[in-house]
């Protein structure tokens, strides 16, 4: 089983020359037999080029360290989650 959770894209210009615009999504899996656990699914990718970006199988501890991450960074630039 395989279940989209959210996806979206980043609202960087798209003409900036030193920074590629991204999508991203996320999905719960349960199918990963290399796992033998239920993950969560990140993949970011250049927008217009799909298939092409990294998938990460993340447990539900690493998933929480990234959800941290992002809290703190947010935090940094003086944004709640």
């Amino acid at each position: 089983m395989k279940k989209l959770v959210d996806y979206g894209r980043d609202d960087h210009p798209a003409d900036d020359p030193e920074r590629a615009q991204v999508s991203w999504s996320v999905a719960a899996l349960d199918d990963c037999e290399a796992c033998a656990d239920l993950r969560v699914q990140l993949t970011v990718e250049d927008v217009g080029r799909p298939g092409a970006g990294l998938v990460a199988h993340l447990s539900p501890l690493t998933a929480k360290a990234l959800v941290r991450a992002l809290t703190g960074a947010l935090r940094e630039i003086g944004e709640s989650a």
